[in-house]
């Protein structure tokens, strides 16, 4: 996979994990399946490290403090429409953006040594 095709995926599993389409007990228990070091961008690293810090907060409130959070870490100038679309991730996509999730999950297991079933 390209460097352009990782940073698709990383932006898209950000963009479920920050999604009101999903419960933020299920964004709690996708982010516990991941790991920041999947993460090859710094920005991304660090917006999923404040995505699984918030803990199990409604997306609403997620959106609303994540980009002061990104901001205190050291990127100013951190727009979070910009960084994640102008809309929000729709029903239709929500299937594309498990699939982003899901991959990097089976990376971390990978390079832990060990095998998803399917």
């Amino acid at each position: 996979m390209g460097r352009e095709e990782e940073l698709k995926q990383e932006r898209q599993a950000l963009r479920l994990l920050c999604s009101n389409l999903i419960r933020a007990t299920t964004r709690v228990e996708l982010c516990g399946l991941l790991d920041s070091s999947l993460f090859q961008d710094e920005l991304h690293r660090v917006a999923f490290e404040e995505i699984r810090a918030a803990g199990a907060v409604p997306a609403k409130r997620l959106r609303e403090e994540l980009p002061g959070r990104i901001t205190n870490r050291g990127f100013p100038d951190f727009e979070l429409l910009e960084f994640l679309g102008k809309d929000l991730a729709s029903e239709g996509e929500i299937e594309q953006l498990f699939v982003s999730v899901l991959r990097l999950i089976q990376e971390r297991h990978e390079s832990d040594g060990e095998e998803l079933e399917n």
